[in-house]
C-alpha cells in the first residue's frame, strides 16, 4: 500500500496487512506520517514539555457530572 506523509508529502510503501494499514483504510481520520516527521515532532514536543510551559487542558465537566 502505499501512502503519503501529510506534512512533506513524501510518498513510502508500507504493508498491505501491517496493523497501521488496516487502520488507515478503516478509518478516514486518522493520517499517515513519515519516520522522519514523526521523529521530529516528538523531538519538538519533548523540548516544549522541559519548558514547564507545556499545558495539557482538561474538559470542561457538565452540569449533570457535577450533581
Amino acid at each position: 500500500m502505499q501512502v503519503k506523509c501529510v506534512i512533506c508529502d513524501n510518498i513510502e510503501g508500507i504493508d498491505d496487512y501491517s496493523l497501521e494499514a488496516k487502520r488507515l483504510r478503516n478509518r478516514k481520520i486518522h493520517m499517515y506520517l513519515c519516520q522522519s516527521c514523526f521523529d521530529r515532532i516528538a523531538e519538538k514536543t519533548k523540548q516544549r514539555h522541559a519548558t514547564g510551559k507545556f499545558q495539557l487542558y482538561e474538559e470542561k465537566k457538565k452540569k449533570d457530572d457535577l450533581i
